[in-house]
C-alpha cells in the first residue's frame, strides 16, 4: 500500500555514480515500485556515454545549466525549464556543457535502478573500470553502444 512521502530539500542519499553526483530522493520502496526520483548536480564535462535501457523509461527536467542530450541519432541542447523523455529501447547519452553546473531531476519508470546506481557508486575508478561497469549494468539490462 502506498503512503505519502515527504523528502526535504536537504534529504536523500548522496552518491557519485561514474562521475554523476546524484541524490536519491525517492526509491522503489517509497513509490511502490512505480518510479525512482533522483536529483543530479554536475560540473561541465560530466556525462554518461550512449547506452540503452531495455526495461525503463527516463524523464529529465533541467533546473539549472545546460546539457547536450543525444536520443537515437538526434542531438539537442537543453537548458533550465526543458524536459526530455527517453523511452526504453532507444540509445541515449547526456553531457553537461557550458560553464555552469547543471542541476536536473531524473525520474525513472519503473523504479529499481537506484540499486544499480548504488553498485556503480562503489567503483573507485568509475568509467575507467569499464569491464566492471558493463558487468553491473548488464545485470539490469542496460547496455552501452
Amino acid at each position: 500500500m502506498n503512503k505519502p512521502v515527504l523528502i526535504k530539500n536537504s534529504q536523500g542519499r548522496k552518491m557519485n555514480v561514474l562521475g554523476d553526483n546524484q541524490t536519491i530522493k525517492m526509491t522503489s520502496v517509497d513509490t511502490n515500485g512505480q518510479f525512482t526520483l533522483i536529483e543530479q548536480f554536475d560540473e561541465p564535462g560530466v556525462g554518461i556515454p550512449k547506452h540503452i535501457h531495455f526495461n525503463e523509461d527516463e524523464l529529465f527536467r533541467v533546473l539549472e545549466g545546460k546539457l547536450k542530450v543525444t536520443i537515437g541519432d538526434e542531438t539537442k541542447f537543453v537548458t533550465a525549464g526543458d524536459t526530455i523523455y527517453c523511452p526504453r529501447g532507444i540509445p541515449h547519452a547526456w553531457e553537461v556543457v557550458g560553464t555552469e553546473k547543471a542541476k536536473t531531476i531524473l525520474m525513472i519508470f519503473p523504479a529499481g535502478l537506484e540499486v544499480m546506481f548504488e553498485e556503480l557508486s562503489r567503483l573507485s575508478k568509475g568509467m575507467s573500470e569499464i569491464e566492471k561497469v558493463i558487468e553491473i549494468t548488464s545485470k539490469y539490462n542496460i547496455h552501452f553502444v
